[in-house]
């Protein structure tokens, strides 16, 4: 079901025909797009993840910040060094009886930059499905969910050591 059919056998790059390569192709450039909108904000890849993560959860520590966007802490701590050097997190004391623990969270101008990313996001995603009616994304929508699903146990097999979330 998934193999080319044998007309297409001759083909030089017959994977290039697959869904997955489709899928593959169609996230790498939607995440040029989304790149190029956030240099615009003064943010790399990744950084816009922390901002909505800190947004939506309030004051965290590195771990659950780590945890979270499914990184490593000293990939996390990083970007957390250059969104503070920026003016939109800040390292806050007191999360222990002891004060050890800190937390990290967002600034008013932190605050102001996730909600652009918002503006950001559905922008990006106003330019992507310009093409499409309404009822073509409500079934994409269905059926990326539905792919979702099914990958999911999958991938959860594996262990997961993916510190993309930041590396610029």
């Amino acid at each position: 079901m998934t193999r080319p059919k044998d007309s297409d056998k001759g083909s030089r790059e017959p994977y290039r025909k697959t869904i997955g390569a489709h899928i593959q192709h169609a996230a790498r450039l939607h995440r040029t797009l989304v790149a190029r909108k956030l240099t615009i904000l003064g943010l790399y890849p990744g950084q816009e993840q922390v901002l909505k993560i800190l947004a939506e959860g309030g004051d965290m520590t590195m771990g659950e910040l780590a945890a979270a966007l499914r990184v490593r802490p000293p990939t996390a701590s990083k970007t957390i060094g250059r969104l503070a050097a920026q003016g939109l997190v800040e390292r806050r004391g007191g999360g222990s009886a002891d004060g050890r623990l800190v937390q990290v969270g967002l600034t008013a101008a932190g605050v102001e930059k996730s909600e652009a990313i918002d503006d950001l996001w559905f922008a990006a995603e106003d330019e992507m499905l310009a093409d499409m009616d309404g009822k073509d994304v409500k079934r994409l929508r269905k059926l990326l969910r539905r792919m979702e699903k099914t990958l999911r146990p999958h991938a959860e097999e594996q262990p997961d050591d993916d510190d993309e979330a930041e590396e610029a």
